[in-house]
C-alpha cells in the first residue's frame, strides 16, 4: 500500500514525502490501515494521496480519523461545512498567493495544529507548486555551540504580521475571493520554545518561521533579527525541501510539527482551488 518517495536537490535529500497509493478514502478504512497511514506520515512529515475525488462529507470523515477539527481564527470556512477552507485564487486575481511565505500553521496559537490537509480540486497547468522544509533535519545538522546556544530559548509568535486589522491582508489593495478574516486579535502573542519536541516521535525540530516568529524573547531586536535570519537561512538550503507539484484530486496531509511550507505562484490567468482542513494537536 506504501510506495516511498525520496524527494531529492542537489544530490541530496530532504527525508520528506511518502506517497500512499491503492486506498481508496471514500470509504471507513480499517484501524490497522489508520495506523499505518499515521506511522509513515509521522516518519516523512508528507503523506500524498494521489487520485482521490473526496466529497466535503468524505474529505472530513478521513481527515477526523488522525483528530478533532482544529480552529481557523482568520480563515472561513465553507457555510455547509465551515471546518473546510476554500484555497481560492481566480484566473481574474492579481493579489499574491496565498500562503506564500514560510509558515508553520497557526504557530501563533498555544496549541497549533498537528496536522494540515489539502485537497485539490482545480489546479492550473503551470506554477502552484507547494515546499515544504524539514525542520527537524535542519535542528539536527546544527553543529554542537549552536544547539548549546538555542536549547532553551523562548520565541514570540503572533498572527499581527499577516492579519492584524493593519496587516498585510487588512491593507492590501488587490482584492481576493478567499474568506480571510483580519482582526485586532491578529496582535495577540503567544510564547513557544524555539526548540520543540515532537510529542510522539520525541525528535527535536526548530519551531520558529518568519511570518508568524516576530522575536526571540530576551534578546534586543537587533540580535533576534541576527539570530532567526540565520536560522531561516539553514532551514531553507534547498537539501531540506521537499518540492511538490500538484494534481487534480490530490489529497497531501503534512505534519506542522515536523515541517514548514509555503505556496508558490506562477498560475496567473487560472483558476486554482483547494479544500483545507487543519486538525487539533490532541
Amino acid at each position: 500500500m506504501l510506495q516511498q518517495i525520496e524527494t531529492k536537490s542537489n544530490d541530496s535529500t530532504s527525508k520528506l514525502g511518502v506517497e500512499i497509493i491503492d486506498v481508496n478514502l471514500k470509504e471507513k478504512l480499517p484501524l490497522e490501515i489508520i495506523k499505518k497511514i499515521r506511522s509513515a506520515w509521522l516518519e516523512k512529515g508528507v503523506a500524498i494521496f494521489p487520485n482521490q475525488s473526496l466529497s466535503h462529507d468524505e474529505f472530513q470523515n478521513f481527515s477526523l480519523e488522525f483528530g478533532s477539527f482544529g480552529d481557523d481564527p482568520f480563515l472561513g470556512g465553507l457555510e455547509e461545512k465551515p471546518n473546510i477552507v476554500e484555497v481560492k485564487r481566480l484566473a481574474s486575481e492579481k493579489s499574491s498567493p496565498f500562503g506564500g511565505g514560510w509558515h508553520s500553521d497557526w504557530s501563533f496559537q498555544e496549541n497549533p495544529p498537528a496536522a494540515t490537509f489539502l485537497l485539490s480540486k482545480i489546479i492550473p497547468p503551470i506554477g502552484g507548486d507547494t515546499l515544504f522544509a524539514n525542520t527537524q533535519k535542519a535542528y539536527e545538522d546544527l553543529n554542537d555551540e549552536m544547539k548549546i546556544k538555542i536549547e532553551n530559548l523562548k520565541v514570540v509568535h503572533s498572527a499581527k504580521l499577516p492579519y492584524a486589522d493593519d496587516g498585510f491582508y487588512a491593507t492590501e489593495t488587490e482584492k481576493r475571493s478567499m474568506n480571510i478574516i483580519t482582526s485586532k486579535e491578529a496582535k495577540k502573542e503567544q510564547i513557544h520554545s524555539l526548540v520543540k519536541v515532537h510529542p510522539e516521535t520525541q525528535k527535536k525540530g526548530l519551531f520558529i518561521n518568519p511570518v508568524y516568529t516576530s522575536h526571540i524573547q530576551g534578546f534586543n531586536e537587533e540580535e533576534s533579527f541576527l539570530l532567526l535570519s540565520k536560522l531561516y537561512e539553514h532551514m531553507t538550503q534547498e537539501k531540506y525541501i521537499y518540492r511538490h507539484k500538484w494534481k487534480e484530486n490530490m489529497l497531501l496531509m503534512w505534519d506542522n510539527r515536523t515541517v514548514m511550507h509555503m505556496a508558490e505562484g506562477g498560475y496567473d490567468g487560472y483558476d486554482r482551488l483547494l479544500h483545507r482542513i487543519t486538525i487539533a494537536n490532541s
